[in-house]
């Protein structure tokens, strides 16, 4: 029998990686502003070590520390998302949270300084250049190497249901995209993305990755950009799927299924059974439909071979998280996602908001309102 203790024991902790739109106040469009608010962090004890630049100088990242719980990650998220605004202003710049922004041109934005970036462009050229988009990575720590694998290998099929209620990109270039996520169809255009394939132990995942590294493909697996993935250096499972969500509710609602879902795959494997695997051509299928349609689609549910409201299988697997839910007491964060599925989604706010107003910097505006709620 698993012990509530044995599955707290170190285990579980939560990682939160946020990336933000730096956006001019007068013009609403992306600014090169990432070096002046790195400079300002440095000052600053909240985060000094917690800011990282990305590829395109208008993108900044934060990331909490390792936090015990939903309620720790709360502090740290609110606290980061609050001291980048105050530092974003002081320049005369705006923080937007939204997996794309709704009209500035990749091909006026500056690229980072530093030799990962410029060896990313080196190899990718205009793949890289044009990968203006913003996500956001929830970390679950996973101390034992095969552990992580076997859950890793599990959680992908409920990636699609993750990513519906993350969707927070439906315009790209100063246009409707017609999609609710544009940011997961551009970002398919690196290498090593996606949904992973299957591996049956953690050390053919690594030979793997010794192949690539071997063959010159990659330097090491941070080049590896899945959906979700055993992290290659840290003892956590990364799952990478989401469009970076508007609401500081949102991102926290996410992160704590996230937990509670790799906490209840867990008890599953610690009680020799499993959900269920299907086929990476499968999950792909029905990531598809949420990249296509957010929380107003239907998924496929394999098991039954029918298709199904994304809401009601949304609603189904918070019933399967709830055992971990009550262990992590995280009930009350899991609460907005049905707000979400209520309420629509921030690529559902935005399509509103343009349709009302037929102006992308109307969108802007409701963009920086909602990414600054609940500091």
């Amino acid at each position: 029998m698993t012990t509530v203790q044995g599955l707290l024991d170190g285990q579980f902790t939560i990682g939160i990686e946020e990336e933000f739109q730096i956006v001019d106040a007068e013009t609403r469009e992306l600014r090169s502003y990432v070096s002046q608010i790195l400079e300002e962090g440095r000052q600053s004890a909240i985060l000094r070590e917690r800011v990282r630049p990305e590829m395109h100088q208008s993108v900044v990242e934060t990331g909490t520390g390792i936090c015990r719980d939903i309620n720790q990650a709360r502090d740290e998220i609110c606290e980061l998302r609050g001291s980048l605004k105050t530092l974003a202003e002081k320049g005369g710049m705006r923080i937007v949270a939204a997996g794309t922004h709704p009209f500035s041109d990749w091909k006026k934005q500056e690229i980072t300084d530093g030799e990962r970036y410029k060896g990313i462009v080196e190899d990718l050229q205009d793949v890289a250049r044009a990968n203006l988009i913003f996500g956001l990575h929830v970390h679950v720590g996973i101390k034992d190497k095969e552990v992580a694998m076997a859950l890793t290998n599990q959680v992908r099929y409920f990636l699609p249901h993750i990513l519906a209620i993350s969707t927070s990109s439906p315009f790209w270039l100063g246009r409707p995209s017609g999609l609710k996520s544009i940011r997961t169809e551009i970002f398919k255009r690196f290498p090593r993305t996606g949904i992973p394939g299957h591996f049956d132990s953690y050390g053919k995942f690594q030979r793997f990755v010794d192949t690539l590294v071997k063959t010159g493909c990659i330097d090491n697996a941070k080049k590896i950009w899945w959906d979700v993935r055993p992290h290659p250096f840290f003892d956590t499972v990364e799952v990478r799927v989401c469009d970076m969500t508007t609401r500081v509710d949102d991102t926290l609602a996410i992160a704590a299924l996230i937990q509670a879902l790799m906490g209840k795959l867990y008890l599953l494997y610690r009680r020799n059974w499993a959900f269920r695997e299907y086929s990476r051509e499968l999950i792909e299928e029905n990531k598809w439909r949420a990249v296509r349609y957010g929380i107003d689609g239907q998924l496929i549910d394999f098991g039954k071979q029918e298709q199904v409201p994304v809401r009601h299988l949304v609603g189904e697997l918070l019933d399967f998280v709830e055992e971990a839910a009550v262990i992590f007491h995280s009930q009350a964060a899991l609460e907005r996602i049905r707000g979400i599925l209520k309420e629509g989604t921030s690529a559902d706010r935005q399509l509103a908001v343009f349709a009302k107003t037929g102006s992308y910097q109307a969108v802007v505006d409701e963009l920086i309102v909602q990414s600054s709620l609940g500091l």
